[in-house]
This record gives structure tokens, sequence and C-alpha cells, in this order.
């Protein structure tokens, strides 16, 4: 094998596997050892650069970074149920905790005569693209055709789950960076706004449609049936305010959870959600269908719908046929009849959660924007740019529903194409991330990070009493962690940001860092093929996806190889090498956002 070029700045990146999976590539060890310290504030900025929301993604987050923490894959042999790092609700802490943080934000520079730049949508994508580009100085109006900013954040996330005063706040401090914002303003035609001459525009207006069932009974019963995301904006608006005490939620996902969790605080006494496929392959995070079913709302598997009931247009009903799952050679999934009777529920109103469309009826179709056959636009994967090369999408309405952090990563993505075009650089080439190297040495054998390793399980977020909770639908329902556990759960971190770097000169095969370690992850050997070398180190490195640090140079001919998958990053190989061979570096790595960084030095700025 090559020796590992840890220069590369993707090496250390792919190491510390919760910013790796993050989509906004949040420096995860990094604000966790902040929290650790009690520095709330200094952790809450750290935050809001990459990721803009820490009070609302540390609620709401479908947290990606979670199953790739590393903390859950070396636990797997040693405890009984692995849980990795509660990274988000961590999250959460430095924006509960923190200080008044406005005197840390952007001072736009004043630029009149700075690039216009339009934001369709007031949602996270196009919050983001205004965060960045109005803290370096560009003018930036955002369109939102609701009241208060936000988008699906606001209408579509129950306020037991993200409390509106922390919107407010959140959202606050991007407007207040200058953002003209325009509330209750719907754009009806893409050629009419272009030709208010604004420099680039930005779609971010979400997947604002729901779909719906279209099966016997449902034009009839149609007073009693609602789509699950309009009905959520009704809830949070005021406009509704009771349900039925019977109620079915149709869908398997997140909106799915939000409405049957919604509609037990409205009044059902008799609240279920059923999905077509199993419980293991529904697409709502696992903790919201933990939510769920610890509020007393069961979730019903492998029906499909078949038949709203109805009595003269009044809905009693709903009837299901019970299916099973095929798989082909492929491991493609068929839904097939299980051959049982099917099953009636009663039922006095019906919630459907069975997925989001993107509308653009307002983007006509010969102004040089094109569309795919699903009417989505045909966009760049990395830079987001349309057929028309000043506009962008972001969001929902880039690439389909996602998740609040993926329209944060686009929004940070666009930012930078808008930026670059309006430079005249290429919109394709992409800025490197910013990487920073520090020697955590304080002494040949000290370090300046406590590197101890907690044997603590992960601690549990403490709940308001559920019959308190669903009395009322504004009371928050999680707690979040008090500072005192906040410490003591940041301290399960494995600081995987610190890492071992090896320098062949220096070391004299005494194995010595081999013996200590205690996951068996150092191995000295002959050099070979990388599936074959896998196979014979001290503890076979049977993840592929993880890389292996390997080094040449050493005096045998051999070569230092170490398996990144269950490293500690516990130091103990630097602090027993007599010679200084290994180091801890902290790696401090930050995603180039819009601005001067991300543009060749020699240009002049838009």
């Amino acid at each position: 094998m090559q020796a590992t070029d840890i220069s590369h700045p993707d090496y250390f990146h792919k190491v510390v596997d919760c910013q790796w999976a993050c989509p906004a590539h949040t420096p995860v060890p990094e604000y966790i050892r902040l929290i650790a310290a009690g520095r709330h504030s200094d952790a809450y900025m750290v935050n809001w650069r990459s990721n803009v929301f820490p009070g609302i993604l540390g609620r709401t987050c479908d947290r990606p970074c979670e199953p790739a923490c590393r903390r859950g894959r070396v636990e797997e042999r040693q405890a009984e149920r692995p849980e990795p790092v509660a990274i988000c609700r961590l999250k959460r802490v430095a924006a509960d905790l923190k200080d008044d943080i406005r005197h840390r934000l952007p001072r736009p520079p004043a630029r009149p005569d700075a690039p216009r730049v339009a934001c369709i949508g007031g949602g996270p994508a196009s919050l983001t693209v205004a965060r960045d580009l109005a803290a370096i100085g560009y003018r930036v109006t955002v369109f939102d055709e609701g009241r208060a900013a936000g988008g699906m954040i606001r209408t579509q996330i129950p306020r037991f789950r993200l409390p509106e005063e922390v919107i407010d706040e959140e959202t606050g401090y991007i407007l207040g960076l200058g953002v003209d914002y325009r509330s209750g303003t719907r754009i009806d035609s893409m050629r009419e706004l272009l030709a208010q001459d604004f420099d680039a525009v930005f779609v971010g207006c979400g997947a604002p449609r729901g779909r719906d069932l279209d099966i016997p009974g449902r034009a009839e019963a149609d007073s009693a049936i609602h789509i699950g995301i309009e009905w959520l904006a009704s809830v949070s608006f005021g406009h509704v305010s009771s349900v039925g005490k019977r109620v079915l939620v149709l869908g398997g996902g997140n909106t799915a959870m939000d409405c049957c969790r919604t509609a037990r605080r409205l009044g059902g006494e008799d609240v279920k959600v059923v999905v077509r496929s199993g419980f293991d392959e529904m697409k709502a995070s696992p903790w919201e269908k933990e939510d769920a079913m610890h509020e007393g709302i069961p979730i019903l598997n492998w029906l499909v719908p078949k038949a709203f009931v109805h009595d003269e247009g009044k809905l009693t009903g709903m009837v299901f046929e019970k299916v099973r799952a095929e798989y082909d050679a492929r491991g493609r999934r068929k839904l097939v009849p299980a051959g049982e009777p099917d099953v009636h529920l009663e039922c006095d109103e019906v919630l459907v959660a069975v997925g989001q469309e993107n509308a653009f009826p307002w983007i006509e179709r010969d102004i040089g924007i094109e569309f795919d056959d699903s009417g989505m636009p045909r966009l760049h994967p990395v830079t987001l740019r349309s057929t028309l090369p000043r506009v962008f999408f972001g969001g929902d309405a880039a690439l389909g529903p996602k998740n609040i952090i993926w329209a944060v990563a686009h929004g940070h993505e666009a930012a930078v194409s808008i930026d670059r075009m309006l430079n005249g650089e290429p919109v394709e080439d992409r800025p490197l991330p910013a990487v920073e190297t520090m020697s955590q040495k304080m002494g040949i054998h000290e370090w300046s990070y406590d590197n101890d390793v907690s044997l603590e399980a992960r601690h549990r977020v403490p709940w308001r009493d559920v019959n308190q909770a669903l009395r009322d639908i504004r009371v928050e329902v999680e707690l979040g962690f008090d500072a005192k556990t906040a410490i003591h759960e940041a301290h399960r971190c494995l600081n995987c940001d610190v890492q071992t770097v090896f320098n062949p000169p220096q070391c004299i095969e005494c194995d010595a860092c081999v013996d200590i370690c205690p996951m068996d992850c150092i191995t000295f050997t002959a050099d070979g093929e990388e599936s074959e070398l896998r196979q014979r180190l001290r503890a076979p490195a049977l993840n592929a996806e993880q890389a292996l640090y390997v080094q040449d140079g050493l005096k045998t001919g051999r070569v230092m190889v170490k398996d990144e998958d269950v490293c500690l990053h516990c130091g103990l190989c630097a602090e027993r090498c007599p010679t200084g061979a290994w180091d801890m570096q902290k790696t401090l790595i930050s995603m180039t956002h819009a601005g001067p960084a991300c543009r060749p030095p020699h240009r002049k700025a838009a």
C-alpha cells in the first residue's frame, strides 16, 4: 500500500466520522469539548457557522452524525446496547445555556452597490443563503408567503417539539444582518421576478404539496380527510384546534409522527398510525417512532389503504389490505397480498402523510429553466445551478424532501456558487475546506486535551410528564440536558479530531505502542495489497469504508498500519512511545463558505 497522505484535506475529515456524515460538516468534537469546558457560547458559535440553526437543529435534526459516531462502533463488543454520543442534544445544550451572542455576529460591510440576490421562500435553505451572502455585504431580499421566517420549520414542526421563541431567535439573527425580508409575498411568476434585475435568484420554496390518496370514498368523505403537512400548518396558525376522537394517520415518515402526536394533544383518544411497510423500514427516525409509542400511539404495519368507508359522506372508517414483502435477486422490494382478510379500522378523521411533492406552476417553461420528467429542475449536483445560469435551487425544491440539515448544506453550496459566479469565477470549481493542525503536546507524554475514555452509558434526555405534555400542544416535551449531565455526556466523545500522527524516522520498532493499544488497532508488518493486509492485522480490519493509516520508511522495511475504524484516540500509543514517534494532533476542519476564502485572492470582490 502507498503511505497515507495525511495532508489531503479529506483524509482526517473522513476519520472524524460525525463531521463527515453531517451534510453541513459541523466540527462536532470541537463544540463538544467546549461544552465539556462550560464554554456554551463558544460552542454555539462553532455550530452557528456550520449549521446556522443550533437551537432548532438541537431539537429536530435527523442526526446523520449519530449513526456514524465511532463510540457506537467501539462499544459493540463491550456494551449490551452500544450507543453513540448524544451529539444532537448536546447541540441544544449550547443553544439553551449560551449567553447573549449578538455581539459575536458578523457586521456586514456597507456596500450600497453590491449585487442583489433574491431568495424565494423563507425556509432553512433560503435563510442559509441569506446568512452567508448578507454577512459579506450582498443585498439579499427574501420573498416569503408566510407571516414570519422559517418556512417548514415554523409551519410543519409542532410547538411541543420546537418552541416558537427558538425559531424567532435564530431566524432573527439572520434577518438582523440587513436582509430585506418580505413576508406575505407570494411569487407567482419567475419571469416577472427576473425582470426586477436581481443578479442571482435562489429558489428555496420547499416541497409545499402533500401527496393525496386516490382510492374509493376519497371524494365523498373529503371533509374528514386532511393532507398531513397542510393540517400541521393549520394547527400551527391556530386554524385547527380540535380533532375527532378516532384518528388514523397514514404514512411512516416523520410528518406522520408529528401528525399523530399532534392529534393526541387536540383531543384524539384513539389515534393509530397505519403504514404500508414494516416497522424497521419506516422512514421516520427511530426516536420519532419511540416518542409516538411512548405517548400511547400504536403503529400498525403492512397495511395498504383500499378504501375510505362513509355513511352518506360521513367518514366511519377505512379498509386496508394486509400485505407482505417479497424481494427479487437485486434486493428490490415488492409488496404482495398476504392472503389474509382485509382489515377494517373505524375512525372519525384521517390524516394523510404519505409523502410530499414539488410544485413549480409559477416557473414558466420557456425562460430557460429545464425540468425532468418528474417535474424537478435539472441542476448541477454540486453547484445546484439550473440551466438558467443565474438561477439556483436548494433544499426540498432542489432534490426532493429531505430534512433541515440538508437544506442548510444546500444553502451553503448555493451561496458559494452565487458568490463565485458574481465574481467571475468558474462555479464548478469548489473551494477546499480549511484544515488547521495543532499538536496537543504539553510535554513528551502530556496532552492539552482530556484523553480519558469515559465508560458511562449514554445519558437519557429528561421528558416532561406525559400526562402534562398531552394536555397542552405548546408545552415542550423534551427538557434538554442540564449543564452537569451535559458534561458527563460530552466526556463520552472520543475526540476523533485529535489524530494519532506517526513519524517513521523516530521509530525504533520496539512495539510498545502495539502492546499498550486497548483496541489492537496498531500493527507493524510486511506491506501488501489492502484486502490481504486487512486480514493479517492484529485485529482484522473488516470495515472497508474506514481507512487504514499506513506509513513506510521504517528501518526494517516493514510498514506501520493503524485501523482508523476502532481507534479510541486515547493517546496511549503516544504516551508509551519512548522516542516521540507518535504525536497527538488536533485537526480542525472548517468548510469554506461564500466570501473571499472561496475565491482566488487576485480577484476583486463583486
